[in-house]
């Protein structure tokens, strides 16, 4: 995590002269503001990943004599058939359509993505998938 941790810190230090340099050179606040916005975006992810560095044990990609192998191991466990992202970006495209044609759309909606959002929070406690 700590090499990740500086990635983003130069990361930050880098937008933050771009920004500087396009908003002395270009005199253009939106696109300055953007900039800035990102530099606080990547400095707040690189602090956060450097804070945690010094918590946790040092990992395979810290090591650099370590191999690709080193790191192997469970990932984790994805929903191999979930349909709750369907309908969640369903209901994702009718909000963002509604800010173009009408508010009245969030009618439709709301109701989808709270489905998708409660069935795929709550997909593993209940049904034939229960105690996976």
């Amino acid at each position: 995590m700590r090499i990740q941790g500086k990635m983003f810190l130069w990361l930050s230090v880098f937008i933050l002269a771009m920004a500087i340099v396009y908003g002395v050179w270009s005199k253009e606040p939106a696109g300055t503001t953007a900039l800035f916005l990102g530099f606080g975006l990547s400095i707040m992810i690189g602090y956060y990943l450097a804070f945690t560095a010094r918590r946790v044990d040092a990992m395979a990609q810290d090591n650099k004599d370590a191999d690709v192998a080193d790191e192997a191991g469970e990932v984790g466990f994805f929903s191999p058939h979930s349909w709750q992202p369907l309908s969640l970006a369903i209901g994702g495209a009718l909000a963002f359509l509604a800010v173009a044609f009408g508010w009245w759309l969030l009618y439709f909606s709301a109701p989808m993505i709270l489905v998708g959002l409660f069935g795929w929070v709550f997909e593993y406690y209940r049904g034939e998938n229960q105690n996976q």
